[in-house]
C-alpha cells in the first residue's frame, strides 16, 4: 500500500500541473470504488480553481473555494499526469481535466476513494476519515515529548502504537520497521516501557527515514508509480524490511520476521533492543 512518502511524492508531482488551474471536465468510469462517488461531483468541480493541493496522512487533498476533494489510493491506486486525449485503459477510473492536462487515478483494486467535503461543514480536519488522525510526522508538533506523553498507557508494542495513526499518522509498516531499527529499538517492546531520550531517537528516525524515501521518490510498492510514470527507488536502501533471512547492514546478524497484528516486522535482534 502506498504510504505517506509515496503520497507526498504524488502530491509535488500533481501540484505544477494542477494548482491554480480551472477544471474543465471530469470523467467517472465507475460508480464509486471503496465507496460511491460523490453523485453530482462533475458539477461540483467543472469550471473551479484548484487553489492548492494538500495531504493529510496518506490522503490527497485538492482544495477548491467551496470545498475540498479527498484521493486515497487505496492499494494499488496511482494518479498520473496525461495528454487530456490520451486514451482510458482497464482500471482508469477517473480523470480530472485540466485544459490540455488531465489527473488519472487508476486503481486495479478498486480499494482507493474519491470524496466531497464541502466547506460549508467545516475545516476538512473534521472530516470523518480525517478527525482521527494523529500529528504528522514531519511537522514541528511531533516530537519526543508528545510520543512519550502519549504512550504512557499503550501497553501494546511500540510498532502497533506507531501504526495505529492516532498519535502520528503516515508512519505505516515499511517506515515503522525502518526507523525503528534506525533508533535501535526492538518492534515488539511495549510503547509504555521506551524512555523519553529513545523516543527523542526515535522521532529523529522517522524523520529522517520518511525524508530520505521522498527524495528518492518513495518505494516501489508494486503497481505504485510517481505522476511522472516512475518508481520509487528507496526499497534499495532498506535495512530491515522484507530482508529477512539476510545479514543486517550494520553488524551482520541474520534479520527476523514476525508477525504483529498481521503485518510482517523486520528487525535486528542485535541492533534493536
Amino acid at each position: 500500500m502506498p504510504e505517506l512518502p509515496e503520497v507526498e511524492v504524488t502530491r509535488r508531482g500533481v501540484t505544477p500541473h494542477l494548482q491554480a488551474q480551472t477544471v474543465t471536465e471530469v470523467v467517472l468510469r465507475r460508480s464509486g470504488l471503496r465507496w460511491p462517488f460523490p453523485p453530482n461531483l462533475a458539477d461540483l468541480l467543472q469550471g473551479q480553481i484548484i487553489l492548492s493541493i494538500g495531504r493529510r496522512g496518506k490522503y490527497l487533498l485538492l482544495h477548491f473555494a467551496h470545498g475540498t476533494l479527498l484521493i486515497h489510493l487505496g492499494m494499488s491506486g496511482h494518479l498520473r499526469i496525461l495528454p487530456s486525449l490520451t486514451p482510458a485503459n482497464k482500471h482508469d477510473h477517473v480523470d480530472i481535466v485540466v485544459g490540455a492536462q488531465l489527473l488519472r487515478m487508476h486503481d486495479p483494486r478498486r480499494f482507493g476513494a474519491v470524496l466531497w467535503h464541502a466547506a460549508i461543514d467545516g475545516d476538512v480536519d473534521t472530516h470523518p476519515l480525517l478527525r482521527g488522525l494523529g500529528v504528522e510526522p514531519l511537522e514541528g508538533q511531533f516530537n519526543a515529548q508528545l510520543l512519550y506523553r502519549q504512550s504512557r498507557q499503550r501497553h501494546a508494542a511500540i510498532k502497533q502504537v506507531l501504526l495505529a495513526g492516532d498519535i502520528v499518522v503516515g508512519v505505516g509498516n515499511i517506515y515503522a520497521s525502518e526507523s525503528l531499527f534506525k533508533a535501535r529499538i526492538n518492534p515488539k517492546i511495549a510503547a509504555d516501557r521506551i524512555s523519553l531520550a529513545r523516543y527523542s531517537l526515535l522521532v529523529e528516525a522517522i524523520q529522517d527515514t520518511l525524508a530520505a524515501a521522498i527524495e528518492k521518490g518513495g518505494s516501489t510498492l508494486r503497481d505504485f508509480v510517481g505522476v511522472d510514470g516512475q518508481t520509487g527507488y528507496f526499497q534499495q536502501s532498506y535495512f530491515v524490511y522484507d530482508r529477512s533471512g539476510e545479514p543486517c547492514r550494520i553488524c551482520g546478524t541474520t534479520i527476523r520476521q514476525i508477525k504483529q497484528g498481521q503485518r510482517s516486522s523486520f528487525y535486528c535482534v542485535n541492533c534493536q533492543k
